[in-house]
């Protein structure tokens, strides 16, 4: 009891608890050694998400005027705008450092949070008490999320909850479309040197695992590929008018669809990969073995047991593949559960008249729920059937057919 109250208060104080067993030798008595195992538990702090800029400073400001008109979609001032594209470019006013900046904030108690985009430019000033998540995406993977399928949003927001369009702006800029998974980033304005490929992949291997990369020295070009989409959405933001080892003025958009036949058909392939994932998870364990040929060992044994004699359906040495068994299963499982049958009365009382009887073996009375109507029913209470060749005595309570006649002089 007293190490459930010392959990429990070192979660509530934001502290995460670790369990260690630690093993001594205890002399009793009689001089023989016992050991003792002595379950410790250490408190260790969960660091909160310090603020990245001073918030008696902190000030936001739109982009420098350099046009007599603004566009909101482009976000950048347009008309009469006489510098170049490229030295108009300013570069970004911080860094996130993850290393320094990640921690708890009021959104890790929220599930489903959205992750910060201040934080992704290293200019939130809130730390702790921020609403959105001070952390990486998908950095929990194997750790408290184990087994899970990391951080995945709707398809119509990005990882900071921004609304996504219908298709890309003509810059490849701003969010992105909801019409296509795209987790490839173009890096422009690399300054060229004989490292930059090392260069590139360590700069941007800080924000998530990626998947390829692929420079064009000669352009001073990259492209990145990251694993999770959520990572390639937090890079884009964390890396934009940023720069590398040299006080360039990185130009980051979103990737167009590689021509190559190859790359189209590799993400066609990891697309079906993680629809296949997906499926496999929601799946029973047991009907994964089945699918992949395997035996499954956590499966009941009763259940194999029942899958071994039903599965043949009354037909000796046959053996139902696994579509027409779960088939059967899902349509047993979904069979109403209370269903009406005419039965008869007991099997020792051949005489006795017959019943409408439901699921639960309880006679209908009138026409509630009944298949016959009240005045049926009533009817068929005096029925007898008729005797058989060894009976001696006709049944007198043959009801409404007695007196039915024929054409024949031999009826008596």
């Amino acid at each position: 009891m007293a190490d459930t109250t010392l959990a429990d208060a070192a979660v509530a104080a934001g502290e995460q608890p670790v369990a260690t067993e630690t093993a001594l030798t205890k002399t009793n008595s009689d001089g023989t050694v016992q050991k003792v195992k002595k379950t410790k538990i250490i408190k260790r702090k969960r660091r909160p998400a310090r603020p990245q800029q001073d918030p008696s400073t902190f000030k936001t400001e739109p982009p420098p005027q350099t046009g007599t008109i603004f566009n909101i979609w482009y976000n950048k001032w347009s008309g009469g705008d006489r510098e170049d594209a490229i030295a108009s470019k300013h570069q970004a006013k911080g860094r996130c450092n993850v290393a320094l900046d990640s921690g708890y904030t009021r959104a890790d108690k929220v599930p489903g949070s959205y992750f910060c985009l201040f934080f992704a430019r290293g200019l939130c000033p809130r730390g702790s008490d921020c609403e959105y998540l001070h952390r990486l995406p998908n950095s929990r993977l194997g750790k408290e999320g184990e087994g899970s399928l990391g951080d995945i949003f709707p398809s119509n927001v990005d990882c900071f909850g921004r609304d996504k369009f219908s298709d890309y702006r003509d810059d490849m800029g701003g969010v992105g479309s909801f019409m296509r998974v795209n987790r490839t980033l173009y890096v422009g304005r690399i300054h060229v040197s004989d490292d930059i490929e090392e260069i590139v992949s360590r700069h941007f291997q800080e924000w998530g695992q990626i998947d390829r990369i692929r420079v064009l020295p000669s352009r001073g070009v990259a492209f990145v590929t990251y694993t999770h989409l959520a990572n390639s959405e937090f890079a884009k933001e964390a890396m934009a008018h940023q720069s590398l080892d040299h006080d360039e003025t990185l130009n980051v958009r979103w990737a167009t669809v590689d021509p190559n036949p190859v790359a189209q058909k590799r993400e066609a392939r990891r697309i079906e990969e993680q629809a296949a994932e997906a499926i496999r998870r929601a799946l029973p364990a047991s009907y994964i073995a089945e699918l992949e040929g395997r035996k499954y060992e956590g499966a009941d044994p009763e259940e194999r047991k029942r899958r071994k004699i039903e599965g043949s359906f009354g037909l000796q040495g046959y053996d139902a593949p696994d579509d027409v068994w779960y088939a059967s299963e899902k349509a047993r499982l979904e069979a109403p559960q209370e269903q009406k049958m005419l039965e008869g009365g007991k099997e020792n009382d051949e005489d006795a008249p017959l019943q409408i009887t439901g699921g639960n073996g309880q006679a209908q009375q009138g026409s509630s729920g009944g298949i016959l109507g009240a005045s049926t029913l009533a009817a068929l209470q005096g029925f007898r059937a008729a005797p058989g060749a060894g009976d001696a005595t006709p049944n007198k309570q043959a009801g409404p057919l007695v007196g039915y006649g024929s054409d024949s002089d031999d009826d008596d």
